[in-house]
C-alpha cells in the first residue's frame, strides 16, 4: 500500500493497519496526513489503490462523482483474473481520467464526457510486460533477432519481472468509459442529464447560484412540478403501486414509519423500540401534527389495501416524491439518488442511493433517530442488501434502454396528470 500511495501522492503511512473503501482510500490514513482527499486531489480525478479484487464489494467513500462506483466496479471485475494475478505481488495504482483537471466553474462540468482507468503496479509489470511483448515481435520478425544480444538481454532482464507474457500476458481491458448522466458533489450538488430526449441539470442548492449553463433547463430542488414534468417527459420513473413485483403496501408502511420517527424525535416524543405497534400510538399523540408525507402516503395506502378513494397528489404535496421510484434504464441508480435527495426522510433509500447525503444528515439527527437508524439498518437491511436493493428497485437494469410498455396508468401516474403551475 506504501509503495502505491507513495507512487502517487509522493506520501506514506506509518499505520500498522487501516481499512480501506473500493478505491483504496483509508478514513484512517485521511485523518493521519490531515486530507481527506489524499486519492482524489481537486475531487476531479479519483486515484485509487488495489490489493485484492474483493474490494468491488466494498462502497467508495468521498465520492464526487456518482459514476465513479460504477466505473471502478465494472473494471475490476472486467479485468478480475488479470488483477488477481497483478495483486498477489503487488498493488495495482491507478487514475481515472478525464480531460478536466480544475474544475474553476459549474460549466466546465459540461466537458467531462468520458473517464479514462489507466493503471498499473508499482513495479510497472502492465507497461513492461508491454514493452516485452513488442520486444518478443521483433525478436521473431527481425532476420537477425537471433544473434542480437542486446535485445535477447534486455528480453530476459524484462521476463524476469514479468513472467512468460506469451502464455500469461497482462494486460488491461474496458479502461474507457463514457460519462453521460452523473451527479457530482462539486457546486453544491448538481444532477447533470444532457443524455435523454429533454435534458436538464438539476441543482442541490439555489440554481441562480450556478449562472449561465450550456444547457436549456435548469432547476433546483424547489422546482417541484418542474422536476416532476422532467422525469415524466423522460420516461424515468413510475408510480410504487404499480411496480411489478413490489409490495407496494409494505413500501408505504415502512416508509411512513421513518416519517413518524423523524417528527416524534424532533418533538422529543419516546418511540420506543420502533416497534409498529408504538409507532401507531406515536401516530395517535401526533394527531394534527402528523407530517403532510405521511398523511399523503396514509391516503395511498388506504387505496392500496381497501380501494378506497383514489388520492390525488400533485407534485406540490410533501408527500408525491415518496411514491415513486426509478424506472428500469441505464440511469435507474441516478434516478433513484436523485429521489432520495427529494425524499430525505425516507432513510432506507437515502442509505442506499445516496450515502453521502446520509452521513451528512446524519450527524444533525437527534439521538433518538441516530439509534432507530442505525438498529434498522443492522437489522433488516444489511442481512440481505441484495434482496432489498432488488425488492424495492428490481432487478438490474440492462446497458441500453429498452421498449418497456406504456399505459395510460403509466403516463399520468396514479393520481392523473402532472399539473401544471403557471408563472
Amino acid at each position: 500500500y506504501n509503495r502505491a500511495l507513495k507512487a502517487l501522492t509522493g506520501k506514506t503511512s506509518a499505520l500498522s493497519d487501516f481499512h480501506i473503501d473500493l478505491s483504496g482510500y483509508s478514513p484512517e490514513v485521511g485523518d493521519e496526513l490531515g486530507d481527506d482527499l489524499y486519492l482524489n486531489p481537486n475531487g476531479c480525478n479519483r486515484q485509487f489503490i488495489l490489493l485484492t479484487t474483493d474490494q468491488k464489494a466494498a462502497p467508495l467513500l468521498n465520492a464526487k462523482f456518482s459514476t465513479s462506483r460504477g466505473i471502478l466496479t465494472r473494471f475490476i471485475e472486467e479485468n478480475e483474473a488479470e488483477l488477481f494475478t497483478l495483486t498477489a505481488r503487488d498493488a495495482v495504482a491507478g487514475e481515472l481520467e478525464n480531460t478536466v483537471f480544475d474544475l474553476t466553474g459549474p460549466g466546465k462540468l459540461f466537458d467531462i464526457r468520458r473517464v479514462t482507468v489507466v493503471a498499473d503496479t508499482t513495479g510497472n509489470h502492465i507497461a513492461e510486460g508491454r514493452k516485452l511483448s513488442g520486444l518478443i515481435d521483433r525478436f521473431r520478425s527481425e532476420e537477425d533477432g537471433w544473434w542480437d544480444d542486446v535485445l535477447i538481454a534486455e528480453m530476459i532482464g524484462l521476463a524476469e519481472k514479468t513472467g512468460d507474457v506469451t502464455k500469461n500476458p497482462v494486460t488491461l481491458k474496458s479502461t474507457t468509459f463514457e460519462q453521460g448522466n452523473f451527479w457530482t458533489a462539486h457546486f453544491g450538488g448538481v444532477y447533470l442529464l444532457r443524455d435523454l430526449a429533454h435534458p436538464a441539470a438539476i441543482s442541490v442548492g439555489p440554481k441562480e447560484k450556478l449562472g449561465a449553463l450550456p444547457i436549456r433547463y435548469l432547476f433546483d430542488l424547489e422546482d417541484r412540478n418542474q422536476i416532476a414534468h422532467f422525469l415524466e417527459l423522460n420516461d424515468l420513473v413510475e408510480p410504487i403501486v404499480n411496480a411489478r413485483g413490489l409490495d407496494a403496501a409494505a413500501v408505504l408502511r415502512q416508509k411512513m414509519d421513518f416519517i413518524l420517527v423523524d417528527a416524534a424525535t424532533r418533538l422529543g416524543i419516546d418511540t420506543g423500540a420502533g416497534t409498529r405497534r408504538e409507532l401507531r400510538q406515536v401516530a395517535n399523540t401526533l394527531g394534527q401534527r402528523l407530517p403532510e408525507e405521511f398523511q399523503g402516503l396514509a391516503a395511498l395506502l388506504r387505496w392500496v389495501e381497501t380501494g378506497g378513494a383514489w388520492p390525488r397528489i400533485t407534485s406540490s404535496h410533501p408527500s408525491y416524491f415518496y411514491t415513486l421510484r426509478s424506472k428500469p434504464h441505464k440511469d435507474r441508480d441516478l434516478v433513484n439518488m436523485l429521489l432520495a435527495e427529494m425524499t430525505q426522510l425516507d432513510i432506507r433509500q437515502l442509505f442506499i442511493c445516496h450515502k453521502e447525503l446520509f452521513y451528512d444528515l446524519y450527524r444533525g439527527w437527534p439521538e433518538a433517530k441516530k439509534a432507530y437508524v442505525a438498529d434498522f439498518l443492522a437489522r433488516e437491511y444489511q442481512m440481505d442488501k441484495d434482496g432489498t436493493r432488488r425488492a424495492l428497485f428490481g432487478d438490474e437494469p440492462p446497458m441500453t434502454p429498452g421498449p418497456w410498455d406504456r399505459d395510460i396508468v403509466d403516463v399520468v401516474g396514479p393520481w392523473g396528470a402532472v399539473r401544471r403551475e403557471r408563472g
